[in-house]
């Protein structure tokens, strides 16, 4: 039977990738010459647009081609080239080309052709601006792209990496209801407003996200991507964006104008802009681990084969489950993706990058990717990723990207996904529950997120649900969370795993989960809409699904108005105890102790000797997961105690003091002693 779930679990994570990218040309008919290409020429120079008022370059890499054709448009659909111009074959298999003439605003093409094959146009691996439908470039202006006051625009501080509290965002989904109270709704401007209200009177947007208290938000894939036509945007059209078209490029259906690229490349910089003024760092869904198409993808138009793994009959390999997956230990493949994250921390002030099945990737381009981030840009930029495949892959285990390689992968942090089933249960199966919901089995996986997959010699790791062994070097190399995009929401889960518990026991649960999540140690990461009890209506895998069941319902804000203020109270504990945010291993093997109190459904620990310079001389939590309320002072020093946390509240400052410690069923304790 076990053997049975792991193999339905596989079938189901592949299931679920296909859907989210929505791949309609599968390609596996395909046979490459593999052997060749790793003769291929290598460049490592500068590649794509380089634009002048007397004077644009244009630059792209294609060592089989015979002849490459730029094509120059006056617009960005239709219609047919004012110029068309044969590129020069120049160094190391790129193609070059200078036209003196000022082509601001232009639209451009390359065609190649291999032997007596000639492929579709493309914009271009390289290319950064695009007009509808990003079919082709746009030669535009960067430096006339930048907001008022953007030269003075500096990330907001993170002293390290365990300060970080990740929220992930839908750009649509985080303004798009009626209620939202944003003009520009399910734009990039419209998290440019501040003063938007709901019709309740709550913050909303972007005001929102500074009240509830985190310091990163997470944009899901906000590139240039398939399956939205930018043409028709006064009609129904959703999906998550992990379909990839031009990696280089904002999405022109979040900007107000998608047939000119300089607007959605303003757009994205002034939403960088304004949450970096509410305090706020910016974080992208990266997808570089397959592409929305495969022979008529951006790639294959430009170098067949090259950019993808093949499996052994010749045939695209299917790691991700949406028919191709790229080869990011190929020369070409590592350098653009390297390059690719560096043009967007650099033009586009972004702070981290969160990386799309990263099991796909091998550990040393992104160990090299996080090195030049740091190194070039700055080291406080965050890189984090799924440790997993939805597939098998050529690539070697040992190479891959994988949680289990995190230690081969200095500067990049993996999801926890042993945290997140233990508190709730499986993400794959119903009816399957965790910690919170009264499973006996999972203590020590509480206990290994507790101390962020990290080495303590008080953890069982026999006894981890999924993994037999710490992975994480370090905390700031693990993602602690419970709930994402993908899956159920956890009100969702944690309903239709118990079908018939009251609103208030899911409510119980709910925050129980929160607080394990925000008082562990790591990166804590929370789904938006959890602060306020968001529901899908149960849907598992909402990527293509309307706005009326992606959207963020701020009603639920005014629902449920006491569980936002008990996560803005978690967040504050947080952010007023740096001893939650241990930035060490060493440093949580010395001051944190778990206790044993016999009880499979009561984890409990201290943390002491004011560790990493946290003001309380001793803090001690608490998770009770039973029903019925547990008084637990043996466990701890007597004398009085400060109350932060109960489960009904939250507040850094203390809810009250006691030496009589009772945790309630279903919740909580969080104390300190100062």
């Amino acid at each position: 039977m076990k053997n049975f779930r792991f193999w339905f679990l596989t079938i189901a994570l592949g299931t679920l990738a296909f859907n989210a990218c929505q791949q309609k040309n599968m390609d596996g008919h395909n046979d490459f010459d593999t052997s060749s290409y790793n003769n291929y020429p290598a460049f490592d120079g500068q590649l794509g647009v380089d634009y002048t008022k007397g004077k644009t370059s244009f630059k792209m890499w294609s060592p089989t081609a015979s002849t490459v054709t730029l094509k120059l448009y006056d617009q960005d659909l239709g219609g047919t080239p004012f110029k068309t111009v044969d590129m020069e074959a120049t160094e190391k298999g790129t193609w070059s080309i200078s036209i003196n003439e000022d082509l601001l605003g232009k639209y451009y093409t390359y065609q190649v052709r291999i032997g007596g094959k000639e492929f579709d146009e493309t914009p271009g691996i390289y290319t950064v601006a695009t007009g509808a439908n990003g079919m082709r470039g746009q030669i535009v202006d960067l430096a006339s792209t930048n907001p008022t006051g953007w030269d003075k625009d500096k990330r907001p501080p993170l002293k390290n990496l365990t300060d970080a509290i990740l929220y992930e965002i839908h750009v649509r989904d985080i303004t798009i209801a009626e209620n939202s109270g944003v003009t520009n709704k399910g734009k990039f401007k419209g998290l440019t407003e501040t003063g938007t209200v709901s019709d309740k009177g709550l913050k909303t947007g972007i005001d929102h996200i500074e009240e509830l208290g985190v310091t990163h938000v997470h944009l899901l894939p906000s590139f240039d991507y398939k399956t939205v036509d930018e043409t028709k945007l006064d009609q129904p059209q959703y999906n998550w964006g992990y379909d990839p078209q031009n990696y280089n490029v904002p999405e022109g259906s979040y900007s107000t104008n998608p047939h000119d690229g300089a607007v959605r490349i303003k757009e994205f910089k002034e939403m960088v802009q304004a949450f970096h003024k509410k305090g706020i760092r910016v974080v992208l869904d990266v997808v570089y681990n397959h592409t929305s198409q495969g022979d008529e993808s951006n790639f294959s138009l430009e170098v067949p084969g090259y950019y993808y793994r093949q499996n052994a009959e010749g045939g695209y390999s299917n790691a991700s489950a949406c028919g191709n997956e790229t080869a990011s230990e190929r020369a070409m493949m590592r350098k653009y993706m390297i390059e690719s994250v560096l043009y967007w921390a650099e033009e586009y002030h972004l702070d981290g990058f969160r990386f799309d099945l990263m099991g796909i990737h091998d550990t040393e381009t992104m160990t090299a990717l996080a090195k030049r981030l740091h190194d070039e840009v700055d080291p406080s930029i965050i890189i984090y990723g799924e440790g997993w495949n939805a597939g098998d892959s050529p690539l070697p285990e040992d190479k891959r990207a994988l949680k289990a390689n995190t230690p081969k992968m200095n500067g990049v942090a993996a999801f926890s996904d042993d945290i997140r089933d233990a508190l709730k249960g499986s993400v794959f199966y119903d009816d399957e529950i965790g910690f919170v919901q009264g499973n006996k089995e999972l203590v020590e996986a509480i206990k290994f997120g507790v101390v962020a997959s990290t080495q303590h010699p008080q953890v069982d790791y026999s006894k981890v649900n999924y993994s037999k062994s710490a992975w994480a070097p370090q905390p700031t190399q693990t993602v602690t969370y419970v709930s994402c995009h993908d899956n159920h929401t956890l009100y969702d889960k944690l309903k239709v795993s118990q079908p018939k518990a009251t609103e208030k026991d899911l409510e119980r649960m709910h925050r129980l989960t929160s607080t394990v999540i925000l008082t562990s140690q790591g990166i804590p990461f929370i789904h938006s809409g959890a602060e306020m009890m968001r529901t899908k209506g149960g849907e598992h895998n909402s990527y293509n699904k309307p706005d009326a069941l992606n959207k963020l319902d701020y009603n639920w804000k005014f629902q449920h108005k006491d569980v936002f203020e008990y996560y803005q109270g978690l967040i504050e504990i947080r952010k007023a105890h740096p001893a939650f945010r241990m930035p060490s291993t060493e440093m949580i093997q010395k001051h944190l102790k778990f206790i044993d109190t016999k009880d499979p459904l009561l984890v409990a620990y201290t943390i002491s000797g004011n560790a990493n310079g946290d003001s309380a001389k001793e803090i001690a939590v608490v998770y009770n997961a039973n029903k019925s309320s547990k008084n637990v002072s043996k466990f701890f020093t007597k004398g009085k105690w400060k109350i932060l946390a109960d489960g009904n509240n939250a507040n850094s400052k203390g809810i009250k003091t006691t030496s009589n410690l009772v945790v309630n069923g279903v919740a909580p304790l969080v104390m300190v002693k100062e």
